[in-house]
């Protein structure tokens, strides 16, 4: 389980292609990751493949992350938010986040609302009933608070995001091109209580 709270900015030093799989290297700044231990990438829970101290650590990507995550689309060079699992002493200071990508959004755009950007982003439309203003949302792994949440249009709803300096200068929100993928990761909380709701 994680926060949402980005631990570092990776870099992808590596991309090796497999049989619908592949496998990332990562220079993760992070030290003492342990063989199987659960880090997000980008928001996608993965395991960390024998780790050295303080050296890059491996990453197995399945056909079904890759399905349904935009992890395919790194490259050598590619910036990603990390975070480690929390513990029980851990504050959670963003979300419950699993690491387990509901969709992908699409970059819209930014514009300077004083010092802060006002964000936007393309959301599925099935993904809506889970979003709600001053809701959580996990983009890329970061846990985000909703200000805007639209109506569905053409198959897609627009969200609008207040993003403080801080969140823009220490995660990958401030390398997005107008029309990037990212992994959207909806409150669970919400997804359980739709389930009790529809329960008979």
């Amino acid at each position: 389980m994680f926060s949402g709270i980005i631990e570092s900015l990776g870099q992808v030093l590596k991309v090796e292609q497999g049989a619908r799989s592949l496998m990332l290297e990562v220079q993760t700044g992070l030290a003492d990751v342990a063989e199987g231990e659960s880090i997000a990438v980008n928001g996608v829970c993965l395991t960390a493949v024998a780790p050295a101290r303080n050296m890059p650590v491996r990453f197995f990507v399945s056909s079904e992350t890759l399905d349904r995550t935009m992890l395919g689309t790194l490259t050598a060079g590619s910036r990603v938010n990390l975070e480690r699992a929390v513990t029980p002493s851990t504050r959670l200071s963003g979300h419950i986040v699993q690491g387990h990508v509901d969709g992908l959004g699409r970059f819209v755009g930014a514009t300077f609302v004083g010092d802060a950007r006002r964000v936007e982003f393309d959301i599925p439309a099935d993904l809506r009933r889970y979003m709600v203003e001053k809701g959580s949302v996990a983009l890329d792994g970061i846990s985000l608070t909703l200000n805007e949440v639209g109506a569905v249009h053409d198959g897609m709803f627009r969200i609008a995001l207040m993003i403080i300096p801080h969140t823009w200068d220490h995660t990958t929100l401030g390398t997005l091109n107008v029309g990037d993928a990212v992994n959207v990761e909806v409150d669970i909380i919400a997804k359980y209580v739709e389930a009790q709701c529809q329960a008979k």
